[in-house]
């Protein structure tokens, strides 16, 4: 089997791939990218297997500020037309929400640090990779949600916010959540959104999230799952 390729598309120079680029090079597999806050591009359809969409400050809305975005959600729709894997993580699960028709908007409370996640009410335990033993903790930082797109599968969800991931056509991912989430990659979210960090029934001190390094190995455990999982899919 050749490598897969990945491209991700970066919005803001401290939210890249995390654990993700530490499972490519494990596999041998390549990876490109296209980081919008710098002079950029987009690959053709035929350059590219895997498209990861990361997490951003903007919301999907905001075309007027950042006009890439239209673009963007152009270039997901098509990626979804053509069958690609595709795993959008916060910002870019509401990109891929909203670029199939689905709503995107405020949520009710902004969760910003570690709280649980578990399955949706409607969650049936053999789809797996994505089965949660009871509860897990995860790391967050959104203040948006989305409705559920068409034709999708409920995932996850969590106490602050109910739509947290979505299973598209056996191959589109949205999470809400960072399941990819490294100590170095939260530090660095911390660093540059501190001034998100203001007392919320779910939003965490800078101090609180930056000390709770036993829930990383979780997380990443299920993120290398879920691309082991779409790696034998392409095999198969």
């Amino acid at each position: 089997m050749p490598p897969i390729r990945f491209h991700y598309l970066q919005h803001v120079p401290f939210e890249g791939i995390g654990c993700i680029e530490e499972w490519i090079i494990e596999n041998d597999h390549t990876v490109t990218n296209t980081r919008f806050f710098e002079k950029h591009s987009l690959p053709e359809m035929d350059e590219f297997d895997w498209l990861i969409i990361m997490g951003g400050p903007m919301g999907v809305y905001n075309e007027s500020q950042y006009p890439w975005l239209k673009i963007e959600k152009h270039f997901i729709r098509k990626a979804i037309e053509g069958d690609k894997t595709i795993i959008g993580v916060c910002l870019g699960a509401q990109l891929i929400a909203a670029s199939i028709g689905a709503r995107v908007y405020p949520n009710k409370q902004k969760e910003i640090g570690w709280f649980d996640i578990e399955n949706a009410l409607s969650f049936k335990q053999n789809e797996s990779p994505f089965y949660i033993n009871g509860k897990l903790t995860v790391f967050h930082w959104h203040g948006d949600t989305f409705d559920l797109p068409d034709g999708s599968t409920h995932l996850f969800c969590s106490e602050a916010c109910y739509n947290q991931g979505f299973l598209y056509k056996g191959n589109v991912l949205g999470l809400q959540f960072h399941f990819e989430a490294t100590p170095e990659s939260v530090y660095e979210m911390v660093t540059h959104g501190d001034d998100e960090l203001v007392p919320g029934a779910f939003v965490q001190s800078r101090e609180s999230i930056l000390s709770q390094n036993r829930f990383y190995k979780g997380s990443n455990a299920i993120m290398f799952r879920v691309l082991d999982h779409f790696s034998k899919q392409v095999k198969e």
